[in-house]
């Protein structure tokens, strides 16, 4: 009787197999059903969404528009530009517009407040009764209400509960329309967590690995495009099949507070870091290919921001309207071009190009020469039109950076409206302007009347064949994308793969490796390192002010290690007393002085600008520009942004007493400083107090105490400049790279691009060859 029950069994699971003439079988896995069709492509679908399978030739299809025939778009025999046209010539336009929609972030699970927050039958998370892999009130509202299908996921709370959330929302959209699947995105996921001790991974945790900088600073390409085809296979595991990334921008203003996620500020390393980059998420192989290099385990890369924005004026960032100008004294506008012309658009894989392009907030300052318009670069149709899609022919998907459609509320909050320069203009009439410079998609928007509105505006002054044929050209461009990464035939996850798929043994060994590649030897005064093991070291608390992150949240003052001691004691004896002590380890950060705007000065009848310092001590601007360049905000009565005269002061002036005061209680013993670089740091104040210097860019403690014992030879060079003080940062033009003069060490070495020494001296090899040559 077992027996019988077990052949009745797989005769229901594989009942398809026993058809006459046809090939494919099908197979329940939870929620969904996958259906395998043999030499040709595996489908899946979920019986809650009404779908239905069309067999034409022995072959199995989905009837996604379940109207019981094959079409074009439903074969997946075709090319992707056949489907793709086929699909949005079916398209409404409220369901163009949905696809025209990038959502505002989404935790998995809702936030109970702040930006982010999201309820659950009225509820937050906490208090309904949801599972962690349910849809929100508000997510389920965009997807069918708004027939949004483009969702930026920020945290989750394991693999398994992201791929639940996506097959969760998959289904629903499956069952809705044409059912067009969700094309989930995330911005770059792979940091460390400094305090993690590093093990060989046994699946589940993300692998961890240096951020953009930390990447740029092993100078090896190769070493990137692996990266980029780790995370290409975590992100699908993750149910994501879009990077908002790289991030290309040329960092060329040493102060803007974005160079961390930058591949520095030289156009050939960060062009080169680029193409690597994008050819490793972009690219499938062998049986994961689909066509053309496209497969299951690519990963859209949304390339930005065109066309640069590493020159905001003063250092200050976009993000706020504060920092909303661009300026290029050095008119270099044109080489900020080049890791999207010979980089992003150049790749050397199949997939040919980025398969998206996202410009940046900032207005950039009188530069185009044919309609003379000061607006963001999305408003801009010298900059999207003439320039990116015309002259330059890039016929990808270009969406708009986060929030630019909404008004401003405020000069100096990072979550308000962008619409820099188009202040006065309705949001209707924004959408409308940014739509016909050729942008496709919204960054940030869940709701699609303002698109509507647009279209209705096209209508009235171009009519409506003319307006169709614009909404069905984005259409077109945004369902390629969705196409190539094969989620029409098969959008599902097994949460138990996508457990085993991420932070492998294999995948998390190479991140740690790259950690270990990424950090830059400074300075090793009489060869203090490597350390010896065993010794007894002292490590002095660093002190965290109160204050707010960007979001406006508040920040508790902390005084705390910042290492983890448990990690360290395996390497050293760790004590409170530094004359115990045979070394001292000093772990600070870069000068922070916020981003150059005093919102207390404005309170008090001043214009709020100051500068951005990047040294420690107070700093007070004498001699920098009056008037500024750009300036002007409907929110301000005057338009001269001047800060000569004026004093930063700097958040974490502390760092630099940590130093100073641990090299006078060492007496003469080494000290050992690890700077943690966001910017480029003037280490003049410090580094005659110390040994040794290690520069990184975002690493595990034990990655620098491996380096610091001499486990690991420090193999990484600066991918900037260390400038020798602020009036070379002052003197420095905004769009020029590698316009500074570098800090001259008591060595007598230059912190110059490309330095970096190992246990034998500065490093000199072919890395260095090709890349330190100025104009490179």
């Amino acid at each position: 009787m077992k027996k019988q029950c077990i052949c009745i069994g797989l005769l229901s699971l594989f009942s398809a197999s026993v058809v006459f003439g046809q090939n494919w079988t099908e197979a329940k896995l939870g929620s969904w059903t996958k259906v395998t069709n043999k030499g040709g492509k595996t489908l899946g679908y979920s019986a809650s969404s009404g779908v239905k399978l069309i067999t034409e030739k022995g072959f199995a299809f989905k009837d996604l528009n379940r109207n019981g025939k094959l079409d074009k778009y439903e074969d997946w025999r075709l090319p992707v530009d056949v489907r793709a046209k086929d699909l949005a010539s079916k398209l409404t336009v409220d369901q163009i517009a949905g696809l025209m929609l990038y959502s505002k972030h989404q935790p998995i699970p809702a936030a109970a407040g702040g930006p982010f927050a999201g309820t659950y039958n009225g509820k937050i998370f906490a208090q309904s009764g949801a599972k962690v892999a349910d849809l929100s009130d508000q997510q389920k509202e965009f997807l069918t209400k708004d027939n949004l299908r483009h969702v930026l996921i920020t945290s989750v709370q394991s693999p398994e509960a992201a791929a639940e959330w996506n097959n969760n929302a998959q289904a629903l959209v499956e069952s809705l329309g044409l059912g067009i699947p969700i094309n989930s995105s995330s911005d770059p996921r792979h940091g460390t967590r400094a305090d993690a001790e590093f093990n060989a991974g046994a699946g589940g945790a993300i692998s961890m690995w240096p951020g953009s900088l930390g990447l740029a600073a092993t100078f090896n390409p190769g070493l990137v495009q692996r990266f980029g085809q780790i995370a290409a296979t975590e992100y699908r595991a993750l149910g994501i099949a879009t990077a908002l990334s790289p991030q290309v921008d040329i960092a060329t203003d040493p102060r803007w507070n974005r160079v961390s996620g930058t591949f520095g500020e030289d156009p050939k390393l960060a062009t080169d870091m680029a193409r690597a980059y994008i050819d490793g998420f972009q690219t499938s192989t062998g049986a994961n290919e689909i066509t053309g290099g496209w497969g299951y385990h690519s990963v859209n890369a949304m390339v930005k921001h065109w066309p640069g924005g590493g020159s905001g004026e003063g250092g200050r960032d976009a993000h706020y309207g504060y920092g909303k100008y661009a300026v290029y004294p050095g008119k270099n506008f044109e080489t900020h071009f080049q890791p999207f012309l010979n980089g992003a658009f150049k790749l050397k894989g199949k997939t040919g190009m980025a398969s998206a392009v996202m410009p940046y907030y900032t207005i950039s300052f009188d530069q185009d020469k044919k309609y003379g318009e000061n607006v963001g670069n999305s408003y801009n149709k010298y900059i999207i039109h003439d320039l990116l899609r015309t002259k330059y022919r890039y016929d990808g998907v270009v969406c708009t950076d986060w929030l630019i459609t909404a008004n401003e509320t405020a000069v100096d909050v990072f979550l308000t409206g962008k619409s820099w320069g188009v202040e006065t203009l309705s949001v209707a009439q924004r959408h409308y302007k940014i739509l016909m410079n050729g942008v496709d998609q919204f960054g940030g928007n869940n709701e699609s009347k303002p698109v509507i509105d647009a279209y209705q505006m096209g209508v009235k002054e171009h009519g409506v064949a003319f307006m169709r044929n614009r909404f069905e050209q984005s259409a077109v461009r945004l369902l390629k994308n969705i196409f190539r990464v094969g989620l029409f035939e098969n959008p599902y996850l097994d949460p138990q793969v996508s457990q085993q798929s991420v932070g492998t043994a294999e995948f998390m060994k190479a991140g740690y490796q790259a950690q270990l590649e990424s950090v830059v030897m400074l300075k090793n005064k009489a060869k203090a390192l490597p350390l010896t093991k065993g010794k007894t070291v002292y490590i002095p608390k660093r002190f965290t002010p109160a204050g707010r992150n960007f979001l406006g949240m508040q920040i508790p003052e902390k005084l705390d290690y910042p290492v983890n001691l448990a990690v360290v004691k395996k390497y050293f004896t760790v004590t409170d007393n530094p004359a115990e002590a045979d070394y001292a380890l000093v772990f600070i950060q870069s000068p922070n002085s916020g981003g150059g705007y005093d919102s207390d000065d404005a309170k008090a009848g001043g214009t709020g600008y100051v500068p951005v310092s990047l040294q420690y001590g107070n700093y007070t601007a004498q001699g920098s520009r009056d008037p500024s360049i750009a300036g002007g905000d409907p929110l301000e009565k005057f338009t001269n942004r001047t800060y000569n005269g004026k004093t930063a002061k700097t958040i974490n002036t502390s760092d630099l007493g940590m130093v100073t005061e641990t090299y006078a209680k060492m007496n003469g013993k080494p000290v050992i400083v690890s700077l943690l670089v966001s910017n480029p740091t003037v280490v003049r104040e410090f580094e005659g107090q110390s040994n040794a210097i290690l520069a990184h860019f975002g690493v595990q403690d034990q990655a620098l105490l491996d380096i610091l014992t001499g486990a690991h030879e420090p193999s990484a060079l600066l991918p900037m400049q260390f400038p020798a003080d602020m009036k070379t940062v002052e003197a420095q033009a905004e769009d020029v790279p590698r316009d500074m003069t570098s800090y001259k060490d008591s060595a007598g070495n230059v912190y110059d691009f490309g330095f970096g020494l190992n246990w034998k001296g500065v490093i000199s090899d072919a890395r260095t060859a090709t890349y330190k040559k100025p104009g490179q």
